[in-house]
């Protein structure tokens, strides 16, 4: 049996990036986004200027932890906390995975294609930015 697994095209992460960009700069925020495809490996990354260069990282790694759980990285994060369910997940996968708000995945007819990442401004900008950039998918 073969399964068949949609992704993200660059067309569509370029799209995605553009939306993303727009809303950090909208909201004073310069920002990496970045784009995973359904194998959760980077398709296009964006740095704005004055964009933190430790952000770059962080953005690819919240894409891949969105797509590798299938989650918002912020839903994410509610469950990692000490006590919580999920306490440690952050160790995982050599330490790719992001519990900050930020990452979103990206769906496609109900499945997930690929995922989006943002870093560079607080866990509320970095939704922000996110969300709009998924909007664009």
């Amino acid at each position: 049996m073969t399964i068949k697994q949609e992704s993200v095209s660059l067309e569509d992460a370029q799209r995605v990036i553009a939306a993303g960009q727009a809303k950090a700069a909208e909201i004073g925020s310069p920002s990496n986004v970045a784009v995973v495809d359904a194998g959760g490996n980077l398709v296009s990354h964006i740095r704005m200027d004055h964009a933190w260069v430790g952000s770059i990282d962080i953005s690819i790694n919240k894409a891949f932890t969105a797509r590798a759980f299938d989650i918002a990285t912020k839903d994410l994060a509610e469950n990692a906390q000490p006590g919580a369910q999920f306490y440690g997940i952050q160790n995982s996968n050599h330490g790719r995975v992001m519990i900050f708000a930020g990452g979103i995945p990206l769906r496609q007819d109900g499945q997930v294609v690929g995922a989006v990442g943002v870093s560079g401004g607080t866990g509320e900008q970095d939704q922000t930015v996110a969300e709009a950039a998924a909007a664009a998918f």
